[in-house]
């Protein structure tokens, strides 16, 4: 704190204006998170994605039977929350990728975010029976976070099942907290955050880099 201060004292002095100090302190912080850290958003991926949807739409308008187009534009609409319109794109697609994993899990997100949660683990089980390790167990985390507060014990085998997979997730020891916290089990919440952060420290230097803002929000919960 105190360096931050001194940094905010000095730009002060330096630009003759606190207020345009306190922008370009902030500015600095928000680049040192991203570049370290990464709990901020980032700025530039929305533009990006905007960009890339628009190429894809074209793409399509060409090419109607870019079954690989399609797929692609519907999950730069998930990443950009844009459920209904990518569950527009999936839901014909069903007899041409029903082999594939990854296809039913976006069609699953996309239902579990348009209030259609039955459908949407009904399509979600079904990526993890084609291939357990779809997304690296991420579809696990989705089915635990929509029964934290309906189905506490559904969660919790939901979460368990994916740390069998990820067992380094740092990810899935904040869910995980997240979820003993709901349950009002504070130790069990806390005891979670601390073992989260003890495999954090075992991981080495190319996945601490991955997995550093799940550590910073384990460090909170403890």
């Amino acid at each position: 704190m105190f360096q931050f201060t001194f940094i905010f004292l000095w730009l002060s002095w330096l630009l003759g204006n606190p207020f345009i100090a306190m922008i370009v302190l902030l500015v600095i912080l928000y680049l040192i998170d991203r570049r370290f850290v990464g709990l901020s958003p980032s700025l530039l991926k929305p533009i990006k994605r905007r960009s890339h949807i628009r190429k894809l739409k074209n793409q399509i308008q060409v090419s109607p039977n870019d079954v690989s187009a399609k797929q692609e534009l519907a999950r730069q609409l998930i990443a950009g929350k844009r459920y209904k319109e990518a569950l527009q794109i999936l839901e014909p697609l069903k007899r041409v990728l029903v082999e594939s994993a990854e296809y039913w899990d976006d069609l699953g997100t996309c239902y579990l975010q348009t209030n259609s949660v039955d459908e949407g683990e009904t399509c979600i089980l079904e990526a993890l029976k084609l291939n357990e390790r779809v997304k690296f167990g991420a579809p696990y985390l989705r089915l635990a976070t929509i029964h934290v507060k309906d189905n506490s014990d559904k969660a919790l085998y939901y979460l368990n099942a994916f740390q069998e997979i990820h067992s380094s997730s740092c990810e899935g020891y904040d869910r995980l907290a997240t979820i003993y916290k709901g349950l009002g089990r504070i130790d069990d919440a806390k005891q979670a955050a601390e073992e989260g952060l003890r495999v954090y420290k075992s991981l080495p230097k190319y996945r601490k880099r991955v997995e550093r803002k799940w550590a910073v929000r384990l460090l909170f919960k403890k």
